[in-house]
């Protein structure tokens, strides 16, 4: 489904419970584990915000950018190339571009994930 509202601006502003609400999509959420709603995506930067379900996890993959994952609600483990980081509420983490990594809530979780892309590129995980 295309997003209605505004991607990019001069100054946006998100109410970040209120996104973290309308990103728990309950059948994606059963379907996958994790839901994503994107916030900003503008020239090199993209800014989502993902929604695990208890048991919910990104396999091991990297991204072309480097990236920072902010906790915003739970608990969650990121394996940085084979090193586990234990994550919870206001924590921030930033990983190199092209480093492996993966994602895993026991109890479910959500957190912002801030991409910035040198080449332009729109890569997401491989």
């Amino acid at each position: 489904m295309p997003i209605q509202r505004p991607l990019a601006g001069d100054a946006l502003r998100f109410d970040l419970d209120e996104e973290t609400r309308r990103a728990s999509d309950p059948e994606a959420l059963r379907r996958t584990g994790r839901s994503g709603r994107t916030l900003l995506k503008e020239g090199p930067l993209r800014v989502t915000l993902i929604v695990l379900a208890e048991g919910g996890n990104i396999p091991e993959h990297h991204t072309e950018g480097s990236l920072a994952i902010q906790v915003l609600r739970g608990e969650m483990t990121v394996t940085v190339d084979g090193t586990e980081h234990a994550l919870g509420v206001g924590d921030l983490l930033s990983i190199h571009a092209s480093v492996p990594h993966a994602v895993h809530s026991r109890d479910g979780a959500a957190f912002l994930l801030t991409l910035a892309i040198a080449d332009g590129s729109s890569h997401g995980p491989t």
